[in-house]
């Protein structure tokens, strides 16, 4: 396997975006709670179908619930998991990096769409 010269920028923004949005979807989504739940507890929900999970336990298990409950840390490895992917495929990695940044625009677009919506009802 024969590593990039370089990486485009374009790359560097879809490569962001996407674990942006995968570190969030792994972090903070109601969906992916039961992937969490051994190793946090509920705090509270949050804003836009988001929740706030607590680590749990000691040891090893607090140690995944704190990675697990945290998006900027778990961006990290989502990073190296993506950036991995580019190395060694990457336009099947584009594709998905594309998926997921796809998925963060239309957050962005549904809050701004919500906001106007608040604003226009006065």
């Amino acid at each position: 396997m024969r590593l990039p010269d370089r990486v485009p920028p374009w790359d560097v923004v879809l490569l962001g975006t996407a674990t942006f949005k995968a570190s969030r979807l792994l972090t903070k989504d109601k969906v992916t709670s039961f992937l969490r739940a051994p190793f946090t507890r509920r705090e509270r929900d949050g804003e836009a179908a988001e929740v706030m999970d607590a680590p749990r336990g000691t040891g090893l298990r607090r140690a995944v619930g704190d990675l697990v409950s945290c998006p900027f840390c778990t961006s990290a490895w989502v990073s190296g998991g993506l950036v991995a992917s580019y190395a060694c495929a990457p336009r099947a990695a584009r594709l998905v990096c594309a998926g997921l940044s796809a998925v963060a625009v239309s957050d962005w677009l549904q809050y701004a769409w919500s906001m106007t919506e608040q604003k226009a009802e006065g």
